[in-house]
């Protein structure tokens, strides 16, 4: 017989066809209750565009957060290169967190605000992950945490990491560990405060660049973390502009100004010494 053209023949592959009583990739995935969860509240057609690209956002982050806990043990145990293994994949994880706004951006103004007033008072302000990664990254900020007085989970999870080292706490505990010297004062300081530049750190991080092959392990670990905070500037960016570009300089759905409110963070930088050392080299 013949085959169709356009066809793959399948009569030599061990197809599981019957997956009565197997595991299948929906039921793997939880497909029913990930593919269920759009719910648009209007009859605009962009509405769905917008959920799902949030979704996916919340999804890439939850992976982020993920990956980034496991990179903070690592860099406890001092194991750097398990954890350069995670920076590169953060790193492509945020690629994909940028590249979302792209999509968002195709919905035009008047787009937008036929299904703006559905959203009520919700806002990316209110999302916990972002939170999560902003603390865990040390842009630490006990205020934000009023948002979710009335979600004790959320709440619970963010007192936590707000007292915690952060990333950049854990790094700066790996120089002194390697021998670097590192300010007592900024080892043992309050992690529920915004981390504040210190020379000291700076010089720290400066002999290390000036001795990169004696101190290779110590010079890519300050890369990896210029490359994080990198893409979220770039992140930060895109989201200013794609919000711009759909409203304007209107106020948020969730209270904040808008465009005015976001460009406050454009100038934030989660390690500020190893972007200061750049102009001493």
């Amino acid at each position: 017989m013949t085959k169709p053209e356009g066809t793959v023949d399948l009569s030599d592959e061990k197809i599981h066809w019957d997956l009565g009583r197997s595991f299948s990739y929906s039921e793997y995935l939880h497909l029913d209750k990930l593919l269920g969860s759009q719910h648009p509240l209007s009859t605009q057609h962009d509405e769905m565009l917008f959920i799902m690209m949030h979704q996916v956002s919340e999804l890439w982050m939850k992976l982020a957060l993920y990956e980034l806990g496991e990179m903070l043990a690592f860099i406890k145990r001092d194991a750097l290169g398990p954890a350069f293994a995670i920076f590169a994949r953060v790193s492509h994880i945020q690629q994909q967190l940028l590249q979302s706004w792209d999509v968002l951006g195709t919905i035009s103004p008047a787009e937008f605000a036929a299904f703006r007033e559905a959203l009520g008072k919700s806002s990316g302000f209110q999302s916990r992950q972002y939170r999560l990664l902003e603390f865990m990254l040390g842009n630490k900020n006990a205020a934000i945490i009023n948002v979710f007085r009335s979600d004790p989970q959320s709440l619970t999870m963010l007192e936590s990491a707000l007292t915690a080292p952060s990333l950049y706490d854990e790094s700066l505990r790996c120089l002194a560990r390697r021998g670097i010297p590192v300010p007592s004062q900024v080892l043992e300081r309050d992690f529920s405060l915004p981390y504040q530049a210190n020379a000291a750190v700076a010089a720290a991080w400066l002999g290390v660049y000036h001795n990169a092959a004696a101190d290779w392990e110590m010079y890519q670990l300050g890369e990896s973390l210029v490359e994080l905070d990198y893409k979220f500037q770039l992140w930060r960016s895109a989201h200013v502009k794609t919000v711009e570009r759909v409203i304007g300089s209107q106020p948020g759905t969730g209270g904040s100004g808008g465009v005015s409110y976001l460009t406050k963070a454009l100038d934030l930088k989660f390690f500020p010494e190893l972007w200061s050392i750049r102009t001493s080299m």
